[in-house]
């Protein structure tokens, strides 16, 4: 099939640092740069490195009283502390002298374990490792401490009855922060939510500003029965100011909003003190996904971190995107544009590697709260984490993770095509449970050129990603006893199955379910992921891929399958009509689009080119036949659409073939390969291009000259089988592990 995403325009974001984090002050950001749609090969993009990476030891005590006597203990670390421990850096304001204020939270996560913190605001240096200098420090030089001194507050506070009337962690959950043109502090709060203004060293100026769509549970406000709308610690995470405005960003979703999935950004006068009742909706890549922090960019542009709560090698989404207020799509969401990948920044100096996950030749901040990010310059990045001390242990398992701050160059380079395409085959299904949201970003940070979503349909006609209908092999449902009585059996293209069927399951039930590995035996290292995981729904693999990139800068591509057609028409489950209106909706739906649509059957990909112009792969197995043909009694098998015929039919309504490998490199009565069959080169002269299925690296899925061993489970010589039949003239495959097929292509 084609590879259009290839050479899709990309939109490049060029921000320039200002003179500080000040209000009248913003970043100027250069507008997208158009192409001419996906024939043009000039198209540039945003490639990220490790430019320099400083941390503060877990450990590290400031000055001041004992700290953590309630903080839950973890890895090894039990309170109370003899000192002032720095949980981490929320919110950072650069000084552009080399130093940075950098403010933690409220301490150790809630009310109840926080109120012998002190929340302060830290002035420190990092001491950059730039893989040729630096000792990778962060130096504390000094720090002020938030106090309501002058009385402003009407509540109690829990140093109420001293001069000083420093505030705590039980007092307010500090989260975000800007400075003003006249240098006062705003801090961006989550027990109200609140809005915070302090002077330069500290003081409470003005009573806090309260949030007009909700309180959160911890409010002090809170009246007696009032239903909180705000989550617990889902306030104010991100704030963002540009001239007299401000930017709070709820960090979840509102406890009223019925999608899951949105996020509202409102606009706040300084001048006025007041919110001005105008709002965005921005959604998530997927539902539990929350905002870290907000940077402007423009008068009306900023960066969001957008994360969830995963760590180490769980992590899905650690990322930054740049939003423009002035531009919606066609749900009303701001558009998003991908700045920086955090589990995929390129690390060519070596930067530290090897001293934990993350750290090699590839640089991740997999840490569950990633929550700092602002420009340094034109063209550096800094992001960073808090670190939840002592919870945290993504770097090293059982070892607390230090504070990190890392800088990372934004360079433009062009977007490359090596002209084979790399399909991650239910994503990455080698390394994660397959048809998650984890599979398929492992796969696109492992150089997928497009990630393979099999689709099929809940009760309510919406579209998921399963490789099957049935389900107990790949999720959690048999441990459900509320669904037990959903268990049957049915006959699904001539063949009687018993388990839980997704057509039996409304979205809102499939979502209690987890995913978890298909083939435990085979990939017992897949295990430790079970029970993590959604299932996706189409809509969501497709903002995936839309809000993504590859390795070579090409927005990344989606595969989908539709599974079973004619058993889902005849339960009135349609699923090309509902896949159509999906790929519309994403803007996947022409011909340029970096989507290839595929069936085993033949009828509904006939259907699907009356109903839309992306292209089009017919799959075909090397036995059997198409399941439309079967149930209209059509003799031809799958045998009959690979002669020279054929495929000149195939290619009245495909694009292009994917085949299974023995169709195209059939194996000798040994387990060898032998000599290629015409298929290849009868396919490209009737005009179709040609993938295959399925590259695996385990040893039973191999030919028997490229396995390591008797095992079957053992790792064989992917690169080698696969650069067979490359050379054979295939234009691209599906494999389970997309880092070893991007090494195959070179």
């Amino acid at each position: 099939m084609s590879t259009p995403m290839r050479t899709r325009a990309t939109r490049v974001l060029a921000a320039a640092a200002a003179a500080s984090l000040l209000l009248p002050a913003a970043v100027a950001v250069a507008r997208p740069q158009q192409g001419s749609g996906p024939e043009h090969h000039g198209a540039t993009h945003l490639a990220a490195t490790l430019a320099g990476r400083a941390t503060l030891s877990a450990d590290y005590l400031a000055e001041g009283p004992p700290s953590g006597a309630a903080a839950s203990p973890a890895n090894g670390r039990q309170g109370p502390w003899d000192g002032q421990v720095i949980p981490g850096f929320s919110a950072m304001v650069d000084n552009h002298d080399g130093t940075f204020w950098a403010q933690p939270d409220n301490g150790f996560g809630a009310k109840g374990n926080s109120a012998d913190f002190l929340l302060r605001n830290y002035l420190v240096r990092p001491q950059w490792d730039t893989g040729k200098r630096g000792s990778g420090e962060i130096k504390v030089l000094d720090f002020i401490e938030y106090n309501d001194r002058n009385d402003v507050l009407d509540f109690d506070i829990v140093n109420e009855d001293t001069d000083e009337r420093l505030l705590t962690g039980a007092d307010f959950d500090i989260e975000s922060l800007v400075r003003a043109a006249d240098g006062t502090l705003w801090v961006g709060e989550e027990f109200g939510p609140f809005l915070l203004h302090f002077d330069a060293d500290g003081t409470l100026l003005e009573a806090p500003y309260e949030f007009p769509d909700g309180k959160s549970p911890g409010n002090p406000y809170l009246e007696p029965g009032e239903t909180p709308n705000v989550g617990s610690s889902r306030g104010f995470e991100a704030l963002a100011g540009s001239g007299r405005y401000l930017y709070p960003v709820v960090e979840g979703k509102l406890a009223d909003d019925a999608d899951a999935r949105r996020r509202w950004i409102y606009q706040f006068d300084t001048r006025r003190g007041e919110y001005t009742g105008k709002r965005w909706a921005y959604q998530t890549d997927q539902e539990a996904d929350v905002i870290g922090d907000a940077f402007s960019t423009g008068r009306d542009s900023m960066l969001l971190i957008e994360r969830d709560d995963f760590e180490g090698d769980q992590s899905v989404t650690k990322r930054v995107y740049e939003i423009d207020l002035d531009r919606t799509d066609r749900d009303g969401y701001v558009r998003k544009e991908l700045v920086v990948d955090a589990l995929r920044i390129e690390n060519p100096r070596g930067i530290d590697a090897g001293e934990g996950y993350g750290l090699g030749d590839t640089f991740a901040l997999p840490v569950q709260s990633f929550e700092t990010v602002l420009f340094v310059d034109r063209n550096t990045l800094l992001i960073g984490n808090d670190n939840n001390y002592p919870g945290n242990d993504a770097r090293t398992t059982g070892t607390p993770d230090d504070t990190e701050m890392a800088l990372v160059d934004l360079k433009k380079e062009r977007v490359v095509d090596d002209g084979v395409t790399v399909v991650g085959h239910r994503g990455a299904s080698g390394y994660r449970p397959e048809h998650t949201l984890a599979s398929y970003e492992t796969a696109i940070n492992q150089c997928a050129d497009y990630i393979e979503p099999d689709v099929v349909s809940t009760k309510d006609g919406v579209l998921v990603a399963r490789h099957e209908n049935e389900i107990s092999g790949t999720t959690d449902v048999a441990a459900h006893p509320e669904f037990a009585g959903r268990r049957t059996t049915k006959t699904i293209d001539g063949v009687q199955i018993t388990g839980w069927f997704t057509e039996d399951f409304t979205l809102a039930e499939l979502r209690t379910l987890r995913a978890k590995e298909r083939l435990p035996q085979v990939r017992p290292q897949n295990t430790p992921f079970d029970g993590l995981y959604l299932i996706p729904t189409l809509d969501e693999v497709l903002d995936l891929a839309r809000n993504s990139r590859t390795c070579d800068g090409a927005p990344v591509g989606v595969y989908p399958e539709t599974k079973h057609p004619t058993y889902f028409d005849s339960v009135g489950l349609s699923l090309e009509e509902p896949l159509v209106r999906e790929l519309r909706r994403n803007g996947f739906d022409h011909a340029d689009a970096p989507v290839i649509v595929q069936s085993f059957e033949v009828g509904n990909l006939q259907d699907l080119d009356e109903l839309t112009d992306v292209p089009l792969g017919q799959l075909v197995s090397s036995s059997g036949a198409p399941y439309d043909f079967v149930a209209d009694g059509d003799p031809r098998t799958y045998a009959d659409l690979v002669t020279r015929q054929g495929l000149r039919e195939v290619a009245t309504y495909a694009d292009g073939i994917g085949a299974e490998k023995n169709v195209l490199i059939p194996r000798n009565a040994d387990g060898t390969l032998a000599a290629p069959s015409s298929v290849i080169r009868d396919a490209h002269r009737a005009g179709l291009e040609v993938h295959t299925w399925t590259f695996r690296r385990e040893n039973q899925f191999m030919p028997t000259e490229f396995r390591s061993s008797a095992d079957p489970n053992g790792i064989g010589d992917l690169v080698g089988e696969i650069s067979v039949f490359l050379a054979a003239g295939l234009d691209g495959f599906f494999t389970d592990n997309p880092d070893l097929g991007a090494a195959a292509v070179g």
